[in-house]
């Protein structure tokens, strides 16, 4: 069969939980018995989020083969349980870059280089490629950003001239809005609404679906009214409220009937009958209540929660696991050279150190590696916070009191962190690290081999 194409926007504001939908739809098409896979395109003109201000852009999902990419990965493959490449993100500065190295190159042979074709071509071309490389029956493509951003028209004249190229039958085109909440009259409004899928409409664009979210319940007569001025089938009205739990969301958008209207109106037959058993069984788990574990994560930009968001999720998942729920003490680094945060610490059954780069509270997580050695309370270092855990028993243990990582002191006399050879030679940020899956061999005899039972991880 043809591939079929599921296009997400946004309208409104951001970080309305478009991925969040996004990826439950996803979930929800796969438990059909369709091979989905799900693609993110972002409009910044960065080649990746991989050296943006995690306050800026909250954190970076890093997939299996390396590539750095869009928080919103980390739900397409929580959701849909699938694993993602690096040709499921990409960015208006990965475009033209291509496009600009295609002309140097002589590529298009003297012609003037324009968003119109150049530049959606190389979009179609991206969009294509995922299908082809994942062989999915089902391709979802979420949008960065909101309708009417000037980033963003190329990515949506792209997927219009897309969908007069694919058909109109193997498309279907999901706004997902806000309806604010006016206090002073304690009601929601729906204008803004309107005003986005005019926006939308405007580029050439009707939207096939609108999801409308909300922190309140959306009556009847709201739905009915986004459909009459949004020329909308009433059925494809779908009111969202905010969940108490996140996984709960595809249960919500199934019982909204999403998945059966979708499958339908792509001329698809369902090859298995969903069982939301599982789920139902996660969400109420989730709300049982459970004996309580305190983790302090100790950070250097928790004032923004997204910037940890699959750090986060793991915790959730591992208590999860094991019959507790997590509370996370969000403790910032710098405070703890302060003096200050040292109550959260103290009081955690475990502490946790996420990566992170530069100089700021380099020291605060040092000493929260010691307070955990010298305590024995549990520690799990992740990428940065396990360097502060070498750095720390140098130093504390050792002897070493110099000792740190070439990162901060490049002339630290005992570099017990240093870049390795093969990256000396780099000088570009971006794109550079080893990250990603790869074989690593256990050290017989080690702590780490006795943890994991096996040479090769």
């Amino acid at each position: 069969m043809p591939t079929k194409y599921i296009f997400f926007t946004g309208g409104v504001v951001s970080s309305v939980g478009k991925g969040v939908t996004a990826a439950a739809t996803g979930l929800l098409l796969k438990s059909r018995g369709f091979k989905v896979t799900v693609q993110k395109l972002d409009p910044y003109i960065n080649v990746d989020p991989g050296t943006m201000s995690p306050y800026q852009h909250g954190e970076v999902y890093v997939l299996d083969d390396g590539a750095e990419t869009d928080l919103d990965l980390g739900h397409y493959e929580r959701f849909v349980d699938i694993r993602l490449g690096r040709f499921s993100n990409f960015t208006t500065g990965q475009v033209y870059a291509e496009v600009i190295s295609k002309e140097r190159h002589g590529d298009y042979l003297g012609g003037t280089i324009q968003v119109i074709p150049h530049i959606t071509n190389e979009i179609k071309r991206r969009i294509a490629l995922v299908g082809k490389e994942t062989g999915a029956e089902v391709v979802i493509l979420e949008i960065g950003g909101t309708v009417g951003d000037i980033e963003s028209h190329p990515f949506v004249e792209a997927l219009r001239q897309l969908r007069n190229e694919v058909g109109l039958e193997n498309c279907f085109f999901v706004h997902v809005t806000w309806l604010p909440f006016i206090g002073a009259t304690q009601e929601l409004k729906t204008k803004p609404t309107q005003h986005s899928v005019s926006a939308l409409r405007s580029i050439g664009i009707s939207p096939n679906m609108i999801i409308a979210r909300s922190d309140f319940p959306v009556e009847d007569e709201l739905c009915d009214k986004i459909a009459l001025f949004c020329d909308v089938d009433r059925r494809a009205v779908v009111p969202m409220v905010t969940a108490q739990v996140l996984y709960e969301v595809p249960l919500l958008l199934e019982k909204a009937g999403v998945g059966d209207y979708i499958v339908e109106r792509l001329g698809l037959q369902a090859r298995a009958t969903p069982d939301w058993a599982p789920w139902k069984h996660l969400v109420e788990e989730v709300r049982k209540p459970k004996p309580i574990v305190n983790i302090a994560l100790v950070g250097k930009y928790v004032e923004l929660k997204d910037a940890y968001m699959s750090v986060r999720e793991a915790i959730k998942h591992a208590a999860l696991s094991m019959g507790v729920e997590a509370e996370i003490q969000w403790v910032h680094s710098a405070d703890l050279e302060k003096g200050k945060g040292w109550d959260e610490v103290k009081a955690a059954d475990g502490i946790i150190v996420p990566g992170g780069f530069g100089s700021r509270g380099i020291e605060g997580k040092i000493q929260a590696a010691g307070y955990a050695r010298e305590n024995k309370i549990p520690y799990l270092g992740l990428c940065l916070g396990m360097q502060v855990m070498c750095v720390e028993f140098a130093r504390n243990v050792l002897g070493h009191e110099d000792a740190n990582s070439t990162e901060f002191d490049r002339s630290t006399k005992y570099p017990v962190i240093d870049l390795m050879l093969e990256q000396r030679a780099i000088t570009d940020m971006g794109g550079t690290m080893r990250l990603g899956l790869y074989p690593c061999m256990l050290q017989p005899g080690t702590k780490a081999a006795e943890a994991y039972g096996e040479e090769r991880v």
